[in-house]
């Protein structure tokens, strides 16, 4: 029972987060609180591992939310079941291609899909930024409320970003890097 329901919870997944793997953090988000698989502690986790190895963010946090759940074949269900309805759609499109490369009506759709796309973006953006940022437990006024260590490593790996040579280092970088700086300043 738990493979069907880890399939159909991942299938709407990744039949609606149109936007990439940051468009699934609302839905993921939603999906721990309904089901109890996993806590916002643990999203941020699972969003720090997906997006430090590789392949698609979105399938990285089907895969660990399946395996977590169920085991290896729960990883392949929550898998299967986020990129089948992209598939679904791909191979419904590809008989289509030409009518839809033209059509008026499908630019139409994806102008308004944009948006849409981006407030999920912005969405997880926020979710992500409350978890990693903020003390959740602290007084709301008070100076422990932000983690400003957690913030200031966030400026500066940002800062950093914006810098031409810099800005052509790998990820992993930035990523490893800010692992070392949390490990010996326990952020």
């Amino acid at each position: 029972m738990i493979y069907l329901q880890l399939f159909f919870e991942f299938f709407k997944v990744g039949l609606f987060a149109i936007g990439g793997g940051l468009a699934t953090i609302p839905f993921l988000t939603d999906m721990g609180a309904r089901t109890g698989w996993f806590t916002s502690g643990e999203l941020a986790n699972m969003i720090a591992i997906s997006e430090s190895t590789p392949g698609p963010m979105g399938v990285n946090m089907a895969t660990y939310v399946g395996f977590h759940t169920g085991g290896i074949l729960g990883g392949v269900v929550a898998t299967l079941g986020l990129v089948c309805p992209s598939i679904i759609v791909i191979l419904i499109i590809a008989g289509f291609l030409k009518k839809f490369r033209e059509s008026r009506g499908v630019d139409a759709v994806f102008y308004g899909i944009r948006p849409a796309s981006t407030a999920l973006i912005a969405a997880a953006l926020v979710e992500v930024c409350s978890i990693a940022l903020v003390n959740t437990g602290a007084a709301l006024g008070g100076m422990n409320f932000f983690r400003w260590p957690a913030i200031l490593l966030a400026v500066i790996v940002f800062v950093c970003l914006q810098v031409k040579p810099l800005k052509k280092l790998h990820p992993i970088v930035f990523i490893a890097l800010s692992a070392v700086v949390g490990i010996i300043f326990q952020l």
